[in-house]
């Protein structure tokens, strides 16, 4: 890793609205600190009397009314009186027209939650998000420490699903491969490639492998919106981008015990091949004599083992289409 150190320490566009030039994640992180003060850096819970004077400033109004707008907006206000015996049933007279509109809200997802899919997503993604917004840990010593950084990933899903058979693992990232031996079953799947590329001269120089575990985001030189790397199971990879890379603040999760903290999941909806229930389908047949319903979806092998010999003779009666799934595109 010595050789990154004449990396920028700030991100530093390379391709216009695509991505950044490799940079040390620590190094930002460092600089931040050195330029911030600690009110800037602070975690704690931020006083009622500076929140008024925030809210004042940003309407223009006085103190006064700022702190009674508060009181107003609170959380507390939202929250259930102590003579309802059920806190998740909206009251009908209720006087807020937040909660009016949720309950119709609510109302209208139940009639439809059953068939409309980007309703059942929509709530997904609003529930995972907002789930540890500004949770603390019960731990004092599960605290983020003020000034640590927060990266946000993409991770996207692949086209083959492979079942959890393997521990052996590794992210590559700028040239290094990331392997993860934290159990003596594992592998070096990285060595495969790096003796390919050497052999091949594929242009690919000075690729290295490491422990996974000897190493923290802190250490590593990375590219914002830049596609990495993913590999477990031998041959499941996962496409890696890293979108965003800020300080942490208060109103974020400063439980430690909570991250990584999954906060959107794509609604994946794939179709999985009759036979053997782990690839994604690659044809569909009709009026098929060897499948137990109509449409029946394969993956490749599976379709050319069940409808085909060895010489490639058809077996059986069916009509065949080549089948692309819409799971992929997610």
């Amino acid at each position: 890793m010595a050789a990154m150190a004449a990396e920028p320490a700030v991100p530093d566009y390379e391709s216009a609205e695509l991505y950044t030039r490799a940079f040390r994640v620590g190094a930002l992180g460092f600089g931040w600190r050195r330029l911030l003060g600690p009110p800037d850096l602070s975690l704690a819970a931020e006083e009622e009397e500076d929140a008024d004077l925030a809210v004042a400033a940003a309407l223009d109004c006085a103190p006064a009314t700022a702190a009674e707008l508060r009181a107003v907006c609170s959380i507390d206000m939202l929250m259930s009186s102590e003579k309802e015996e059920d806190p998740d049933v909206i009251p009908e007279d209720s006087s807020l027209l937040t909660l009016r509109m949720r309950k119709k809200a609510l109302e209208r997802r139940e009639e439809t939650i059953i068939v409309d899919r980007a309703c059942r997503q929509e709530t997904l993604t609003y529930e995972m998000e907002s789930h540890a917004t500004g949770k603390r840990p019960d731990n004092p010593t599960d605290l983020i420490e003020e000034g640590e950084l927060l990266l946000t990933l993409n991770i996207f899903y692949p086209v083959i699903f492979q079942k959890d058979l393997y521990k052996s693992a590794f992210f590559y990232f700028e040239g290094i491969f990331y392997n993860d031996k934290r159990y003596p079953e594992c592998r070096d799947l990285s060595r495969t490639i790096i003796e390919w590329s050497e052999s091949h001269d594929r242009g690919y120089e000075n690729l290295q492998s490491v422990k996974m575990e000897d190493y923290v985001f802190n250490d590593l030189s990375l590219k914002i919106g830049f596609p990495y790397l993913y590999c477990h199971q031998g041959n499941c990879e996962h496409i890696i981008i890293i979108t965003d890379i800020r300080l942490i603040h208060r109103d974020d999760c400063l439980d430690r015990n909570l991250y990584p903290l999954l906060v959107k999941k794509h609604w994946l909806c794939t179709r999985k091949c009759f036979v053997c229930k782990m690839y994604t389908a690659r044809w569909v047949t009709n009026r098929d004599t060897l499948a137990p319903e109509d449409p029946c979806f394969f993956c490749d092998v599976c379709f050319r083992m069940l409808h085909y010999d060895a010489e490639g003779n058809k077996l059986g009666e069916f009509l065949a289409y080549p089948y692309v799934d819409p799971g992929i595109f997610n």
